[in-house]
């Protein structure tokens, strides 16, 4: 998804506006000099902020105002609107803010504020050292947080990854389409670690852990000890167990250098041949698309992401797959050759390059030999804390207990990994916060995107309302008449609102 537009338009808040045109919680879009502003108002007060969101460039002018914050309509990252500080990933850095001032019932923005101050620490216990497993979305998430609540202490992060940390989900987007430039990647330049003194240590992998010692062996032998870790090794992809499976032209997407390999690859391609019709799989095949890629989707059910989203949004994705020319086979794959992958329904498909999306499992290899209780994944208390001291877990690996309905949840997406690397930073350092925040994901194909709050492993109901197929409508998903999850498409107000709702149906998630 490319950046949206911030250039100035609307009104000149410069000149001043009445008071009576801003609704209470409402927002009016305007500029300053040559800067996009955003006027909002609450309680009384009017605030002034920059109109696009820090992340993709949402326009924050769609988005909600909740309490003294603003939540982005594309991928529910908030801020405060009183100093523009980042009170919810998945935007890392804080909007920019300008001085209101209200005279006679008229409104004026001022001159630009200084950038928002870091919070108090708040430091009920200071480890001696942070060790940090993993350099994706928690552990990036964590090591910015232990820095801006005030922790002086040494931060390494360990990472098998041969990359800083990047921006994982538009690997299977706009970078693996070609339309989004290198430069979007990173979370952070090298110079931020720098400067916050945060150790990265790539392409380097943690075999072993001593819990009891509090110590760490590396995969050059090397042993190391920790104050306080987190776990945040993410996940692996599922590899296809087919003759041929392990031939070169076959790929999986996971990582930046994988890829990176498949774009490499792609260069003298004409055809394609996706397995598997999950989030990776069909975000892959829109991309592919764009690049002029012929494309088949084999998958095993009659409908792509049934198994999350339901059968009608399914057929919706399915329809507008086949309306930019790709192919679905509903079959398993037997075997792959060389130039053609072989079906259960006897059909070969021509393929230059296969890739296989057949879903992910928890990489827990490094907590289960250390004797970590385990359960579909690495088993966390509400604080994200491990049944061993001083170890906490995050991201796709943690199973965490659901404050909504009790019961423990996996959940395998970006966002939930940032906020729970925000959450297990603040634990380390003693505030004993609860993770409660409701789980929010997006997937995009072509221009249609949809977005999902809440978390539903299994429903016996599903509301449809509006029309999936005109690419605008909700559904809400259903269990023992509970409402456990919302999707949306074409409707990012009504995202942000459901995600409102269930946070109100769990006050300790609005923490």
């Amino acid at each position: 998804m490319a950046n949206s537009s911030s250039s100035p338009s609307g009104r000149d808040l410069t000149q001043g506006i009445a008071l009576e045109d801003i609704a209470e919680d409402g927002m009016v879009a305007g500029h300053v000099g040559g800067d996009a502003v955003l006027l909002a108002r609450k309680g009384g007060k009017c605030f002034a902020v920059a109109a696009a969101c820090t992340h993709y460039g949402g326009p924050l002018a769609d988005g909600l105002v909740v309490g003294d914050t603003i939540r982005c309509p594309w991928h529910h990252a908030a801020f405060c609107l009183r100093d523009g500080a980042v009170t919810r990933p998945p935007a890392l850095d804080n909007l920019k803010c300008w001085r209101v001032e209200q005279i006679d019932g008229r409104v004026f923005v001022r001159e630009a504020m200084p950038a928002a101050q870091p919070p108090t620490p708040h430091i009920a216990q200071a480890p001696e050292s942070v060790v940090i497993v993993g350099g994706g979305a928690a552990g990036n998430a964590a090591a910015q947080t232990l820095r801006l609540e005030g922790y002086e202490g040494p931060i390494t992060v360990w990472s098998a990854d041969t990359a800083l940390p990047y921006d994982r989900p538009n690997l299977s987007k706009d970078y693996l389409a070609g339309t989004a430039s290198p430069a979007w990647l990173p979370l952070r330049l090298p110079a931020f670690y720098a400067e916050h003194h945060i150790d990265i240590q790539c392409d380097q992998r943690v075999t072993g852990l001593d819990p009891q010692r509090k110590e760490m062996t590396l995969s050059d032998g090397r042993r190391e000890r920790y104050g306080a870790l987190l776990i945040a090794t993410g996940a692996t992809p599922v590899r296809l167990g087919v003759p041929g499976a392990n031939l070169p032209h076959v790929a999986v997407l996971r990582t930046l250098a994988d890829c990176n390999a498949l774009i490499a690859r792609l260069g003298n391609a004409r055809q394609c041949v996706v397995v598997g019709a999950g989030f990776i799989g069909l975000e892959a095949a829109a991309a592919l698309r764009v690049r002029g890629i012929e494309v088949h989707v084999v998958m095993r059910g009659a409908h792509p992401m049934e198994r999350v989203l339901g059968e009608a949004l399914g057929q919706m994705l399915r329809t507008l797959h086949e309306s930019h020319g790709v192919s679905f086979h509903v079959a398993e794959v037997t075997g792959i050759e060389p130039h053609r992958v072989r079906l259960s329904t006897g059909v070969d498909l021509a393929a230059d390059v296969v890739l296989t999306g057949i879903g992910v499992q928890p990489e827990v290899a490094l907590p289960q030999a250390a004797g970590l209780a385990l359960d579909r994944g690495v088993v966390v208390n509400e604080y994200l804390q491990t049944s061993a001291p001083d170890i906490y877990a995050a991201g796709d690996i943690a199973r965490w207990p659901d404050p909504r309905t009790g019961e423990p949840i996996r959940v395998e997406h970006w966002v939930v990994a940032e906020r729970q690397g925000v959450v297990a930073a603040r634990n380390i350092l003693g505030q004993r916060r609860r993770f409660a925040a409701v789980p929010f994901f997006w997937t995009q194909h072509y221009d249609v995107a949809v977005n999902y709050v809440g978390h539903a492993e299994g429903w016996d109901r599903v509301d449809i309302d509006g029309d999936p197929a005109a690419h605008a409508c909700t559904a809400t998903y259903w269990r023992n008449n509970r409402r456990l999850a919302v999707a949306t498409v074409g409707r990012d107000l009504e995202s942000l609102r459901a995600e409102l709702a269930f946070e109100e149906e769990t006050p300790v998630a609005r923490v």
